[in-house]
Formats: C-alpha cells, sequence, structure tokens
C-alpha cells in the first residue's frame, strides 16, 4: 500500500514552485511585490495557511523577503561571490589591499558594530591557538554591511602577547588589516584552513543580520598560520546564507 500523498507534491510547494519558475522567468523583478496571501488564496482556492506557507517557502530560500505591513517582496540583494582562495592570497593584504576588495567590486562595504578588546580566549580557541586554557586573547569584533544588508558577523582570536601594542588591538588595523600587521611583528600567514558548516541562527543572529524567520546562517573558521605551522589567528564567521555563493577556485 502507497503511504499517503507519495508522488504528489503538497499545494503549498506547488505554488511556491510556480511563483519561484515566474521570479526566474522575469515576471518579477527584484523589488517587485509578489501575490500576497489573499491574491493566492483566490487564485489557487486554498486556506491562509497553505498561502503562507509558499510564500514562507521563497523567503526560506532566500528569493524573497517580508516587509512588515507590506508584502512579501522579490529579493533585491544581489548575492556576494566569496572567492575563498583569491581573497586570502598575500598579493591582496600585501600591498595593503583589504581581503574584501577580491569580493565587493564596486559595491558599498561599511564595517560597523566594531568591539576589540582583551578576554580569556574559549577553551575551543584556546586549543586551536596552542595557548593556555583561559590565556588573554585580543578579541576583534564585528559586522559587515555591504549596500546597507548586513551580511556577516566576525569574531577573531589573536594571542594577546603576540600582538600586544600593535595596531592589530586598535579598531582600525591600517592598510591590509590584522593580515599584514602580523606579517610586520614577525608571523606573516603563509596558510589558512577554513571549515564550513550551517545551521539555523540565534536570536541575536538574526538581529544583527537582520534575517528573516527560516532562513539559515553559514559558520566558516578560519584559522591563520605563520611559518613552522604557528597559528596565529582563528576567525569565526556568521554569514547570512541567502547573502552569500561561496566560490573555491584552483588547479587540480
Amino acid at each position: 500500500m502507497a503511504t499517503q500523498g507519495s508522488g504528489r507534491q503538497p499545494k503549498y510547494q506547488r505554488i511556491a514552485d510556480e511563483l519561484r519558475e515566474a521570479i526566474q522567468a522575469g515576471e518579477y523583478g527584484p523589488g517587485d511585490r509578489l501575490p500576497g496571501e489573499n491574491d493566492l488564496m483566490a487564485t489557487y482556492g486554498v486556506a491562509r495557511m497553505t498561502a503562507r506557507q509558499a510564500l514562507g517557502v521563497l523567503q526560506n530560500e532566500g528569493l524573497a523577503e517580508s516587509r512588515k505591513g507590506a508584502g512579501v517582496f522579490v529579493r533585491a540583494f544581489k548575492p556576494l561571490r566569496r572567492r575563498g582562495i583569491q581573497r586570502l592570497s598575500r598579493d591582496q593584504w600585501g600591498s595593503g589591499r583589504s581581503i574584501w576588495s577580491a569580493d565587493i567590486e564596486n559595491r558599498t562595504l561599511v564595517v560597523d558594530q566594531v568591539r576589540v578588546f582583551e578576554a580569556p580566549a574559549p577553551e575551543r580557541i584556546s586549543q586551536v591557538l596552542g595557548i593556555e586554557a583561559d590565556a588573554p586573547a585580543c578579541v576583534r569584533s564585528r559586522r559587515f554591511v555591504l549596500d546597507d544588508k548586513p551580511v556577516l558577523l566576525s569574531t577573531s582570536y589573536l594571542p594577546a602577547d603576540l600582538v600586544a601594542g600593535s595596531a592589530i588591538t586598535q579598531e582600525d588595523t591600517g592598510p591590509g588589516g590584522t593580515y599584514a600587521r602580523l606579517a610586520e611583528l614577525g608571523y606573516k600567514p603563509v596558510h589558512f584552513r577554513e571549515e564550513i558548516r550551517s545551521r539555523m541562527p540565534s536570536q541575536d543572529e538574526a538581529s544583527r543580520l537582520q534575517l528573516s524567520m527560516g532562513n539559515p546562517v553559514i559558520l566558516i573558521c578560519r584559522t591563520a598560520f605563520a611559518d613552522e605551522g604557528r597559528p596565529v589567528e582563528v576567525n569565526e564567521m556568521i554569514l547570512d546564507s541567502a547573502a552569500y555563493v561561496l566560490e573555491y577556485d584552483f588547479d587540480a
């Protein structure tokens, strides 16, 4: 006996599929308002919850966004292509350019909610940095806002004794950023490792990134290594998954 509903899509999914196809065909462009719940109820003869679920699918996929009191609109934000290898090249930060310049082209990037302070390193961080548990770390926390849309939360940890007195302990680290300053201190990054996973955001993360309900985040943990495999920085990043395309381009 076949399982109930096998081979059949739920109504809300079929409606979402049709709306997605209309978006991809250009019938609804970036910033256009999609049919509302009442419109979908009348067109498809479905209950309000079904119409709401259909619109929710598009929001969860990052194709649409809800604006309180106005409706659901096609997302106008152009996804950011994060070039994972090119952005960390020594040619980037070594020449005084931000590693973000490999990603953003001519778009407007603002860094806000900047906090730089010294605190005991969490155990997960001290283990990677190879320092004593609760040893002091220089912590750099900030948010990146692209074209007025928050896209990334970033928190870096560096051994406090290694960077003491350098510009790394200031909000503005200068041309080339943290990696250029590490090079000046004699700890030039020569190797990077990134670990990637995904989950749903915490309430604070969703608020700071202005995420709609059901929007997951991408977690990237990057470790920078100096000569002889010495770890000099751990950077924990939380990305709006709908705002990014992760690109890795390398030779075979």
